[in-house]
C-alpha cells in the first residue's frame, strides 16, 4: 500500500480484539503472526476457522490469509515481528479491580523466552492507569529492558469492529518515549483519522474515561425513559430532541434494558474500583452500575403487571447476544433476565440467530428452540432483548395466533408499536408506554 510503512505484527491473543486487529493490520499490508494458547483455536484458525461472529472478519481473513499466521509458540513470534500487540483478557476480580495475571504471565515468558531491543509491547487490552509503568518496571526486572513498550487503546464496538478499525475517530498512542511512539504511529499510516499522542497514563485513562462516559449516556437516558413512563412521554421523541443539541449528541441515547458485553460493565466497576483505591469515591459511577442492573429487572415488573404471578408462565427471550450482530453474551442482559425469569418460577424459552452455543454454556434450565417462531408459539409473552434485525421482520400478525397470551415486551423499542396494537397484542416498550398498545383483552 503507497505511503504505509509495512512492518512484521505480532498480536497476542486470538479475542475479539486481537483477531480483528491481527486480521486489518494484515489487511493494511503487514506481516502478522498471531498466538494463542489454545490449540484448538490455533488448529481452527490454521483450517480456515473463525472462532468467533463479527461481520465481515471471515471474508477478510480469507482474503489476506497469504499476510496471516497462526502459532501456540511464543518463540515463533517474537521471530517472526518486531512490534507485538498484546490482547490478552483482562477482567474484573471478585474485587472490581481488572486482573492483570495474562499481562504479568506473558512478561514471565518472555522474561524466559527473550526479546531483543527491536520488539515494542503495545497494550491493546484495557488496563488500569499505571499498568505501563508497572510492566515498565517489570521488563526492566526481568532484563528486558531494551524492549519498548506504548499503550494504544482500541475503540471497536463488536458487530462493527472492523469498520471501526478501518475508520476510527481516534488513534490513541501513549508513550514513554517518542521514537517508540512514532513506530506505533506508523501502524497506522494508511488510515486518515486523528492521532492522539499522549502519556502512557492519559492513554490509559482515555479508554476507561470513553466507555464510562457512554455507559453514564445509557443509563442516563433508561432513567429518563423510566420517567416517561411515570408521567406519559415518549423517550424516542425526547432522545432525540436531546440529540439534536451538539453539545449532546444522539449516539448512546437509546433507552432499552441496559447495557452488556465483555468493555462497558467490565471498564467502569474498573474505573470505579481505581478510583477508590486512589481515596476517591466515585459517586456518580456507583448509580451507573445501579441503574443498569435494575434496568434488566424492570422486565420482570412488566411481566408481572400483565400475568400476574410468573409461576408456571412461558416467557419467550427473543435475543441472547448482548447486542445484535455478535455472539457474545458476556454480561448480556438476558442472562440476568433468564436467572431472574427462572426464579420466579416462570419457563424461558430462547433463540438467538447467532448466540445459541455460548447461551447453552451459560444458561441452565433453558429451553432453545431453532426459530424465534417456535420460541414464541405457546407462550405467555414475548420479551425482545436484542434487536436482531430478523425480529423486526417476523410476521407478528400470523404469531399472534400462536401465543397463549399476545404480550410483548420490547426491552429495545425495536418493534412496530403502532402495528402490534393494531393486531392486538399488548405491547409495552421502555419509556413508550401509550404508544401503540392495545387493551389488556382481559387475559392477565
Amino acid at each position: 500500500m503507497s505511503g504505509t510503512s509495512l512492518q512484521r505484527i505480532g498480536v497476542i491473543g486470538a479475542g475479539y480484539v486481537g483477531l480483528v486487529t491481527g486480521v486489518c493490520l494484515a489487511a493494511l499490508g503487514h506481516e502478522v503472526i498471531i498466538r494463542d494458547i489454545v490449540p484448538d483455536k490455533v488448529d481452527g484458525l490454521n483450517r480456515g476457522d473463525v472462532p468467533i461472529y463479527e461481520t465481515g472478519l471471515e471474508d477478510l481473513m480469507a482474503e489476506h490469509s497469504e499476510r496471516l499466521t497462526y502459532t501456540l509458540s511464543l518463540p515463533d513470534l517474537l521471530e517472526g515481528s518486531e512490534l507485538i500487540l498484546v490482547a490478552v483478557d483482562t477482567p474484573p476480580t471478585y474485587s472490581g479491580d481488572a486482573d492483570l495475571s495474562s499481562v504479568m504471565g506473558l512478561l514471565d515468558e518472555l522474561g524466559k523466552t527473550g526479546a531483543g531491543e527491536q520488539h515494542v509491547l503495545i497494550m491493546k487490552s484495557t488496563v488500569p492507569v499505571g499498568t505501563g509503568e508497572r510492566v515498565r518496571a517489570e521488563l526492566n526486572a526481568r532484563g528486558l529492558g531494551a524492549v519498548g513498550y506504548a499503550s494504544n487503546p482500541e475503540f471497536l464496538k463488536e458487530g462493527a469492529a472492523i469498520a471501526d478499525f478501518m475508520n476510527p475517530d481516534r488513534i490513541v498512542i501513549g508513550e514513554f518515549d517518542r521514537a517508540t511512539g512514532d513506530r506505533v504511529a506508523a501502524l497506522y499510516d494508511a488510515i486518515d483519522a486523528p492521532i492522539v499522542r499522549t502519556s502512557i497514563p492519559s492513554a490509559e485513562m482515555i479508554k476507561y474515561a470513553s466507555n464510562a462516559f457512554l455507559a453514564t449516556k445509557i443509563s442516563f437516558i433508561n432513567e429518563i425513559a423510566n420517567v416517561c413512563e411515570e408521567v406519559g412521554a415518549d423517550v424516542t421523541v425526547v432522545a432525540e430532541g436531546m440529540g439534536l443539541d451538539n453539545r449532546i449528541g444522539g449516539a448512546f441515547l437509546k433507552a432499552g434494558i441496559g447495557f452488556g458485553g465483555s468493555c462497558f460493565p467490565k471498564d467502569v466497576s474498573a474505573l470505579k474500583q481505581l478510583a477508590g483505591n486512589s481515596g476517591y469515591h466515585f459517586q456518580l459511577l456507583t448509580s451507573v452500575i445501579e441503574v443498569n442492573e435494575l434496568q434488566k429487572r424492570r422486565v420482570v415488573g412488566k411481566l408481572r403487571k400483565h400475568l400476574g404471578s410468573l409461576e408456571g408462565r412461558r416467557i419467550a427471550l427473543l435475543g441472547l447476544a448482548f447486542k445484535p450482530e455478535t455472539d457474545d453474551i458476556r454480561e448480556a442482559s438476558s442472562l440476568v433476565l433468564a436467572a431472574r425469569l427462572l426464579g420466579e418460577g416462570a419457563q424461558v424459552i430462547a433463540y438467538d440467530p447467532i448466540a445459541m452455543d455460548p447461551a447453552r454454556e451459560r444458561l441452565s434450565g433453558v429451553e432453545f428452540t431453532e426459530s424465534a417462531e417456535a420460541a414464541i408459539a405457546d407462550s405467555d409473552a414475548a420479551v425482545l432483548v436484542t434487536e436482531w434485525k430478523q425480529f423486526a421482520e417476523l410476521d407478528w400478525i400470523a404469531l399472534r395466533s400462536r401465543m397463549r397470551v399476545p404480550l410483548i415486551i420490547d426491552g429495545r423499542n425495536a418493534l412496530d408499536a403502532a402495528t402490534l396494537g393494531a393486531a392486538g397484542y399488548t405491547y409495552e416498550g421502555i419509556g413508550v408506554l401509550g404508544e401503540g398498545v392495545a387493551s389488556n383483552n382481559g387475559f392477565a
